[in-house]
């Protein structure tokens, strides 16, 4: 990915797994202002800020005390959410050219694109969240220590980890 003069050109992927083990935005992406957290089927949450990074932390966070409503879905949805995806976008990414590069603007497109289950601004036809998923409004199924949840995605990160390098056949025995 390219930041140089704020051009990115395709966003940060990575698990929610990956994103917990992070304790610091890399200088890279502190210039991404939009985010996106997703599966393989549906999009649940578009969002905005100056720094996209420390506002999924801070959802993270709020959602143990009720605050975020993506954050207590992450907690509601433990382990499953921990292979979910999150996208750092940046708005002044060619994709936003039609929004002007505005931020809000870029967002809008992005909810207008997606329909995410969990944005009910600017989104009049939420895609349904799927059954097999908990709404935020469930049992939190998970510790509500963040030291504890962040040691269980560095174990499920180091399980990946094995799982490839068998996969890659570094496991196997040569006699």
């Amino acid at each position: 990915m390219s930041i140089d003069g704020l051009n990115a050109v395709v966003p940060v992927v990575l698990t929610y797994k990956q994103f917990l083990v992070l304790e610091t935005c890399p200088e890279a992406w502190q210039k991404l202002d939009l985010y996106l957290v997703r599966d393989a089927e549906v999009v649940f949450y578009v969002g905005q800020s100056y720094l996209a990074f420390d506002r999924v932390w801070r959802h993270i966070r709020d959602g143990f005390k009720g605050r975020s409503l993506l954050g207590r879905f992450l907690l509601c949805n433990w382990p499953a959410s921990l292979k979910f995806t999150i996208e750092l976008w940046s708005s002044q990414a060619e994709a936003f050219a039609a929004a002007g590069h505005d931020l809000s603007a870029a967002e809008r497109q992005l909810i207008q694109q997606w329909t995410p289950c969990l944005n009910e601004a600017l989104n009049p036809n939420p895609t349904p969240l799927p059954a097999h998923y908990a709404p935020a409004t469930a049992k939190i199924r998970c510790s509500r220590s963040l030291t504890k949840l962040i040691h269980q995605a560095e174990i499920a990160l180091a399980a990946d980890a094995r799982q490839q390098w068998l996969a890659d056949g570094w496991g196997e025995q040569t006699a």
